[in-house]
């Protein structure tokens, strides 16, 4: 059974080795579940008063682990627990977020905080965030991770009606990549959604959030159904259901994919479960005995007719055999990718190195969304981008 270590021992050891530290030309970020406002820019003046030249100041001394190494550049949200800033490191002046996580002295640490830290401090990978530092005071608990530019629904709002359908490939394949790494280490994310997904200016895509994460014996029957936020929620944890494993993640990574190819959510429900699963129904059509048994005794089922036909067959095919409602029957992460949807991606995507991004395959690249073909001024080249740009 998996159980966390004490904060002190996540601290003790916490190095960087030549591999783990910031590559020096792209730059990432981290978006905080459940923000409150959009990113945006801050008209607070995190060095008060000073200049950018006399509070940024390169120390040889300094090491990672302790506050003065980062300066905060601007305040990027706010959460109940946590507050996210844009920061530069003053060790190598590479930019970083900063998620700052309040301290409650009879508290202490929260759990959340501690799972999450736990977790992501043994993952290595191009397709998750990379945590770079722990800072521990009195007074808060700061999590450094590397800078990304936005995240998946931010991107999405800004290109309305459904992604370039090479893009939504590009964008998927690294998703399935990204899950199947952590559920080959016993790993659930339970809050797959595209505020989670954060997304580079090269297109690169990374999971972020693990609050909600897991380590686990697959399957395991422990956990409370009250995870993923309702539109991402598979229907047979609607239901009630606790006995649930990684085919959890393939579901919300299924919502997502439908989200990207039509622009809106795959199961918008508004008021509770029962809507939800109504919405569901009604896009799949209703479960059989043959397919779900025991699925008569579900209440308030009506017919739908099938919507995923709509869409091509190989594109129909992936979303059918992961928005399978039998949890069982969910293809898995590592099959998904080997899908035939997937065989216009150049072969050497599925041959590399945990820590390589895809865009270091040659011929993959992001396409033109409609939207910025017709607003050409929105395109900005990664060799046109400062370092402080927020673009992709």
């Amino acid at each position: 059974m998996f159980s966390l270590p004490s904060f002190s021992s996540l601290l003790r050891g916490f190095q960087l080795d030549e591999a783990d530290k910031p590559q020096p030309h792209w730059f990432h970020t981290l978006q905080v579940r459940r923000l409150k406002v959009q990113r945006g820019r801050s008209n607070s003046d995190p060095m008060g008063g000073k200049s950018f030249d006399q509070e940024f100041q390169w120390k040889t001394g300094l090491q990672f682990g302790t506050a003065n190494s980062y300066l905060n550049l601007e305040k990027l949200g706010e959460g109940t627990y946590a507050t996210v800033y844009k920061g530069i490191s003053r060790i190598n002046g590479h930019l970083v977020a900063l998620k700052v996580i309040r301290m409650k002295t009879e508290e202490g640490v929260p759990f959340t905080a501690m799972r999450e830290a736990s977790l992501l401090k043994g993952l290595k990978h191009a397709n998750i965030v990379l945590l770079h530092d722990i800072i521990h005071t009195k007074e808060s608990l700061t999590f450094v991770f590397e800078y990304v530019q936005t995240d998946l629904a931010q991107y999405m709002m800004e290109h309305p009606g459904g992604l370039h359908s090479y893009n939504v490939r590009i964008f998927m394949f690294q998703l399935l990549r990204g899950l199947s790494y952590i559920h080959s280490r016993r790993i659930l994310h339970r809050d797959l959604k595209p505020q989670n997904l954060l997304i580079s200016y090269l297109g690169e895509l990374k999971l972020a959030d693990f609050g909600l994460a897991r380590s686990k014996s697959i399957p395991c029957q422990t956990y409370s159904s009250e995870v993923v936020t309702l539109w991402y929620r598979p229907p047979d944890v609607l239901l009630g259901s606790t006995d649930y494993s990684t085919a959890l993640d393939i579901w919300g990574a299924g919502c997502v994919f439908i989200e990207m190819l039509q622009g809106t959510p795959a199961f918008p429900g508004e008021a509770d479960i029962f809507e939800q699963l109504q919405k569901i129904w009604a896009v799949l059509g209703i479960p059989t005995e043959e397919t779900w048994p025991g699925v008569n005794e579900l209440p308030n089922f009506r017919p739908g007719e099938n919507e995923l036909s709509q869409l091509p067959y190989k594109t129909e095919d992936l979303a059918q055999k992961m928005l399978t409602t039998v949890p069982r029957h969910r293809i898995s992460a590592q099959d998904a990718m080997q899908h035939p949807y997937f065989n216009t991606l150049p072969p050497p995507v599925t041959q590399l190195r945990d820590t390589v991004s895809v865009f270091k395959v040659p011929g993959v690249r992001l396409e033109t969304e409609v939207k910025d073909i017709f607003s050409p001024s929105r395109r900005i080249k990664p060799s046109q981008a400062g370092p402080l740009a927020k673009c992709w």
